[in-house]
C-alpha cells in the first residue's frame, strides 16, 4: 500500500486506463476457474466408479470440504488484504493450489480427493477473491458491474471449457490421470503470471478514498460482518441469494453427472451439459454486469433466481439430452443475471476502506452454499433419491428470489 503519491497522474481509475493489468487479472481468473472446472465432470464419477462409493453423502464429501474451506478462506482476504496487499494473497492462493491436480491424479483413496479439495478451497477463496477485488479497485466507482462481469466471465467460461475438455479426455483415455494434466498447466501459469506480471492495487484504493465522500467512523470486522449478514437489508438479501445460488451450483456439481449417467448418458455428452451451464454463465456476465450498472441490481438478482429455479425444474422433469440441455442453458442464464449484481451491491453499499471486508463476508455466505448444497444433497439423495434433491433445490431457489424481491431496495453507486 506504499509507493507513489496516489494523486499522481500515473495512478488512474478506470477500465481503459488500467486495461493491461485488468487483462492480466482476467487471464489469472481463467486459470482459477479452470481449477474448479477440472472436477465438474469427472470427480463424482471417480468416486462412484473407481472407489466404489455407494452413499451419495460420501461421494459429495469433496464438495462439502471444498465449500467449508473456501467460505472461511474468503474471510481472510477481507481481513488481511489492506494490511498485506492484494498481490501477496493472490500469490499465496496459487502456492497452496499447486498440489491439487497431482493429489487428484494419484489419489490412492477417496480421502486424498477430499484433502485436495481442502487446498482447492483455499486456492479459490484467496485467488478468486483477489482477482475480483483488484478489478474493482482498478475501475473505481463507475463500471463496477462491468468489472465484476468481466471477472466472472473469464472464470466461469474457463470452468465450462475445462469441464468439456475433461469429459472428452475421460471418454478417450479414462477418468484418471489424463483429464487432470490441464490442472498442472493452470497452477504453473497462474502462479507465474501472478508473481511476476500482476501488480498490487493499493494505490488505486487510496486514490478512490481521496475523491470519496467523508466516511463514517471505522467499523470492526465483527460490525461489518453483522451489517453484511443481517442488519443491512440489501446485503442480507445478497448474502442469502448468494448462498442459495451456490447451493444450486454445488448440487449440480455432485448430483448432475450421476443423475445423467443413471439414464445412460455417456461421458462426452455429460461433459457437454456440465460445460454449457458455466459457459453461458461466464459469457453473459459481461452483458448482465453492464446492465446492472445501467438498470440497477435488484431485479436482475430476483429475476435470475427465478430463471435458475426454472432451469432446475426443467432438468429434473426432463428425460432426454435436449431437455437437460435446455435446463443447463436456463441455469447459466439465471446465474449470469445474479452473479455480477451480487458483488456489485457490496461495492455500492460500502465505502472503499471497508469494501474488502464486506466483499469477503458476502463471498463467505455465498461459497458456504457449496457445503450446504453438497451435504444436503448427499443426505436427501441417500434417503429420498436424486430427483427429490434436484426438485428441492428448485423450490429453495424460487423462495430465495422472493426474499430478495421483498428485502432489497435499489441503491445507486456511491
Amino acid at each position: 500500500m506504499t509507493g507513489r503519491d496516489p494523486s499522481s497522474p500515473a495512478v488512474r481509475l478506470g477500465l481503459r486506463e488500467n486495461a493491461g493489468q485488468f487483462s492480466l487479472l482476467m487471464l489469472v481468473n481463467a486459470f482459477v476457474g479452470g481449477m474448479v472446472g477440472l472436477e465438474r465432470t469427472v470427480v463424482p464419477l471417480v468416486g462412484l466408479q473407481e472407489f466404489g462409493l455407494v452413499l451419495r453423502t460420501a461421494i459429495f464429501s469433496f464438495i462439502v470440504s471444498f465449500g467449508v474451506v473456501e467460505a472461511f478462506a474468503n474471510l481472510a482476504p477481507g481481513a488481511l488484504a489492506d494490511t498485506f496487499g492484494r498481490k501477496r494473497e493472490l500469490v499465496a492462493g496459487w502456492i497452496l493450489g499447486v498440489p491439487v491436480p497431482f493429489m487428484i491424479m494419484w489419489a490412492p483413496s477417496w480421502g486424498w480427493i477430499v484433502a485436495a479439495n481442502v487446498l482447492l478451497g483455499v486456492n479459490q477463496g484467496l485467488a478468486w477473491s483477489m482477482t475480483v477485488l483488484k478489478k474493482i479497485d482498478l475501475v473505481g466507482p463507475r463500471g463496477r458491474g462491468l468489472a465484476v462481469g468481466l471477472n466472472e466471465f473469464a472464470g466461469y467460461l474457463a470452468v465450462g471449457l475445462t469441464a468439456l475438455a475433461t469429459g472428452y479426455l475421460a471418454s478417450a483415455y479414462g477418468l484418471r490421470p489424463e483429464p487432470f494434466y490441464l490442472g498442472v498447466g493452470y497452477v504453473v501459469l497462474g502462479l507465474l503470471v501472478s508473481a511476476f506480471l500482476v501488480q498490487d492495487t493499493g494505490e488505486h484504493v487510496r486514490l478512490e478514498m481521496v475523491s470519496h465522500a467523508p466516511e463514517p467512523s471505522a467499523l470492526s470486522f465483527r460490525e461489518v460482518f453483522a451489517i453484511t449478514s443481517l442488519k443491512d437489508r440489501n446485503l442480507f438479501a445478497c448474502s442469502q441469494a448468494g448462498l442459495v445460488n451456490n447451493l444450486n451450483d454445488g448440487m449440480s456439481w455432485g448430483v448432475f453427472p450421476i443423475f445423467f449417467s443413471a439414464f445412460g448418458l455417456g461421458l462426452e455428452r455429460i461433459g457437454v451439459l456440465k460445460a454449457i451451464y458455466p459457459a453461458i454463465w461466464g459469457l453473459l456476465q459481461v452483458a448482465t454486469g453492464t446492465l446492472s450498472d445501467r438498470l440497477g441490481r435488484k431485479w436482475l438478482i430476483v429475476g435470475g433466481m427465478c430463471v435458475q429455479a426454472g432451469g432446475v425444474f426443467v432438468t429434473v422433469a426432463g428425460r432426454s439430452f435436449t431437455w437437460w440441455l435446455l435446463g443447463s442453458i436456463l441455469l447459466g442464464l439465471g446465474t449470469a443475471m445474479v452473479y455480477p449484481a451480487l458483488i456489485a451491491v457490496v461495492s455500492d453499499n460500502f465505502p472503499p476502506s471497508w469494501r474488502a471486508r464486506s466483499l469477503s463476508i458476502c463471498r463467505f455466505w455465498r461459497d458456504l452454499g457449496y457445503a450446504v448444497g453438497g451435504l444436503s444433497a448427499g443426505i436427501i439423495a441417500d434417503t429420498l433419491g436424486l430427483s427429490i434433491v434436484i426438485g428441492s433445490a428448485g423450490v429453495l431457489t424460487f423462495l430465495s428470489g422472493a426474499i430478495a424481491a421483498v428485502s432489497m431496495r435499489e441503491k445507486r453507486q456511491l
